[in-house]
């Protein structure tokens, strides 16, 4: 019997642990579906480069066919261990634009979920080894933000590139403006990956009251009534159920994927669609697994006419054994690198009214999310939409629970994101031939030179566009009745269940979203504890809807 049932052991997931396990009487219980985060991959910052080939650290998912990407299935990688996608990520500690939150806070009616509020949240939790305590930053929070330990030259000629083109240098991105070129901090410590596994569950894990089950798929959430009264779940080949106390909640932090999934197994989404898959309907719930929203990616590569990247070749193995007994006595090196080194933000369009693409400059070829090797030495651009129009859907293969969901992101359906992705790719491409960049340059391996007109970027980006792994939205938060959580992030017609997890987002936020994540489960434990409270909307218009303040 528990008082929390938390399911997932991600961004979220660690967060609410250590927070809802601080009270000694309370007996929490931390569900992952993956190992505990034991493999020195996760922890060695390059290991990044070898995570997506783990079946057993990742859950490997494939979208559906998609339509507008010449009928190619994507892979979608995320997290299956402790720290969830914050043990596989590349580590960038962005936390999104301000107008992100002001428009979580429109759709809350709240602005417990304003920036005002989440700043304040970000700040407390951070703790910034190069900027301190400042307007924008904070120190002395568990979360480890620091700067790369070594970075390589390429990554600093990409930010001088970006000067050359008249894109301003930023050396904050969480600061005053979003605006320009940089290098990235990262959620690091000492020159090693600082997962949400590493900043709130290690100091928690040795509580009492706290029971942490690793390799354990939960399989249902058990409802009586319409109350969440515990989860059934597989440890190895046995079933189990875990029940809660009562006033207990079951918890959902599973992430955009499997948050939805495992609300639609338990019965909970469209009555039509839960019927036709012979699932008992528990609770008509339409948007359950709906709203979905991801950053799609394209790459530019070049061949590099010096060995100064991150290469596989005969020739690097020298550095590469230099690298090793630097990382490992001194923690520098090439091997604490989070691979996307430097990038930043840029608008599409002189007219957009803030950034809208998002640039990731990698010191090394990367094919493939890194399944496939590439031999020699070269650099690549990750380019991303950063406020896509185009929305697609979580749903069931099948009522087994053991099987992968159906993931239909309907990349580019909105013909406004193909413009972005054109505008966006023109613009990285100049960067990499501006002096500072060119100078590095032996050729172009992707597209190739060739690739000039209209309809050769369409084709390029149709054939190669694939996702940088931050999917949102598909239980959305607001104080609408249409929405799947409410802005205390209760599940609409069900008791004592929340989802909290970057699923509630109402929009992407323009930015990585494994920050962000982190500090929604850190308002969502503020507001499970009481110490925040959040005006209860549901029956109110939503055309006239208050805006109250926190208290």
């Amino acid at each position: 019997m528990y008082d929390y049932i938390i399911v997932g052991a991600g961004s979220a997931g660690c967060v609410l642990a250590n927070r809802l396990s601080a009270d000694s009487t309370k007996r929490v219980a931390l569900i992952e579906a993956g190992p505990k985060d034991k493999s020195p991959l996760i922890h060695m910052p390059l290991g990044i480069a070898l995570l997506a080939k783990s079946k057993k650290l990742n859950w490997a998912f494939e979208t559906e066919p998609q339509e507008h990407l010449n009928g190619r299935r994507l892979f979608w990688p995320r997290g299956k261990t402790l720290g969830g996608s914050s043990s596989i990520n590349a580590m960038v500690y962005i936390r999104g634009h301000q107008a992100d939150y002001d428009y979580w806070a429109s759709q809350a009616s709240s602005d417990v979920w304003g920036w005002d509020r989440m700043q304040a949240l970000f700040k407390r939790m951070e703790d910034n080894h190069r900027f301190g305590v400042t307007e924008h930053h904070g120190q002395g929070g568990e979360l480890s933000v620091s700067e790369l330990k070594t970075v390589n030259p390429l990554s600093r000629d990409f930010v001088r590139a970006g000067g050359e083109f008249q894109i301003p240098y930023n050396g904050d991105f969480n600061g005053d403006s979003q605006e320009g070129l940089g290098l990235y901090q990262v959620t690091q410590k000492d020159g090693r990956r600082w997962s949400s596994a590493q900043a709130f569950l290690r100091g928690a894990e040795k509580r009492s009251n706290l029971e942490i089950l690793a390799d354990a798929r939960v399989t249902r959430v058990v409802i009586d009534d319409k109350t969440a009264t515990g989860v059934t779940l597989r440890q190895g080949t046995e079933y189990r159920q875990l029940r809660l106390n009562p006033g207990g909640e079951v918890i959902l932090s599973g992430g955009a994927v499997n948050s939805p999934q495992l609300l639609l197994l338990s019965g909970i989404g469209d009555a039509r669609a839960l019927t036709k898959k012979g699932i008992p309907v528990v609770h008509h719930l339409p948007e359950v697994g709906k709203n979905m929203a991801d950053h799609l990616d394209i790459t530019l590569m070049h061949a590099a006419n010096s060995r100064q990247p991150i290469g596989v070749a005969p020739s690097f193995l020298p550095r590469a054994l230099g690298g090793l007994y630097a990382y490992l006595f001194h923690r520098r090196g090439f091997l604490t690198s989070n691979v996307a080194e430097s990038g930043g933000f840029v608008k599409s369009t002189p007219d957009r009214d803030r950034p809208n693409v998002q640039f990731h400059f990698l010191p090394t070829y990367l094919r493939d999310h890194g399944r496939k090797i590439s031999l020699g030495y070269g650099y690549t651009l990750h380019i991303c939409d950063l406020l896509p129009k185009s929305r697609g859907y979580i749903g069931l293969k099948s009522p087994d629970p053991m099987d992968d969901p159906l993931i239909e992101p309907n990349y580019l359906s909105d013909p406004e994101d193909l413009e972005t992705m054109i505008a966006a790719f023109k613009i990285g491409r100049r960067i990499l031939d501006a002096p500072a960049m060119a100078a590095h340059s032996k050729y172009e391996v992707q597209p190739g030179k060739t690739v000039q007109s209209h309809d050769d970027i369409v084709a390029f980006i149709r054939e190669n566009a694939e996702t940088i792994y931050h999917p949102v939205g598909t239980c959305r938060m607001g104080a609408d009745e249409g929405s799947v959580v409410d802005p205390e992030l209760r599940v609409r017609g069900i008791a004592r269940l929340r989802v909290v997890d970057a699923s509630i987002m109402p929009r992407l936020v323009a930015g990585n979203t494994n920050a962000p994540t982190m500090a929604i489960a850190e308002n969502a434990s503020e507001i499970i504890l009481g110490r925040v409270r959040v005006l209860d909307v549901s029956r109110i218009d939503a055309d006239k809807r208050p805006v109250r303040r926190a208290s």
